[in-house]
């Protein structure tokens, strides 16, 4: 009885997800209503915080499920890959297909559109590990001659993330229904490798 309570609890907070995405595609990232939820869900509004206490924590579901999402990508891109630029192309390209597919969840990880809303530690933590993966990437590649030394500090994992930040907010703000094959910046990605090798030329 016990296993059949946590699995329909589990259950119903995968629906209340599923159905806060919708209000956020069709109302906007930032005016998730947990009343809306519930009638679409066919519940009380007070029942729904037995599954979730606040809408922050709804939003925090999410931010984590979507961290997750694009570090299972940008992961699985590079795999059986040398560290070095090519498995940074490959996981920029993962990466960005991913943000193609689940826009509105993007949004929430990398536009921060709600006002107040700080993600946990827990829900941030696949974050940090999205940022030491392309940590690890940058490092092979200075070990293998492709950049200098300088790519690997800060100001080199800052520049790369902003790389790919400016040509997914481009490709969003301008052609949003789009997918990453008909993306007009999308094609922009492939050549992101060899801008970041640019600006840190191997001496």
């Amino acid at each position: 009885m016990t296993d059949r309570r946590a699995r329909r609890r589990t259950e119903t907070q995968e629906e209340i997800l599923r159905i806060s995405l919708e209000v956020m595609a069709a109302d906007g990232v930032a005016a998730l209503s947990m009343t809306t939820v519930a009638r679409r869900l066919g519940i009380q509004p007070p029942s729904l915080y037995k599954y979730f206490p606040s809408r922050a924590a709804v939003y925090d579901a999410l931010f984590e499920r979507g961290q997750k999402g694009y570090l299972d990508a940008v992961r699985q891109a590079a795999e059986g890959m040398e560290p070095g630029l090519a498995a940074m192309g490959a996981s920029l390209e993962a990466g960005a297909r991913w943000i193609m597919a689940n826009q509105i969840l993007a949004q929430l990880l990398f536009w921060r559109p709600v006002p107040g809303f700080t993600p946990s530690e827990q829900a941030y933590a696949p974050a940090l590990a999205i940022r030491g993966h392309f940590a690890t990437l940058i490092e092979g590649a200075v070990a293998r001659g492709e950049v200098a030394p300088e790519a690997a500090g800060e100001e080199g994992l800052a520049l790369a993330a902003s790389l790919i930040a400016g040509v997914v907010s481009q490709q969003l703000a301008n052609q949003p229904g789009a997918s990453y094959d008909d993306g007009v910046f999308m094609r922009l990605v492939p050549r992101l490798p060899g801008v970041f090798a640019g600006a840190y030329p191997p001496r």
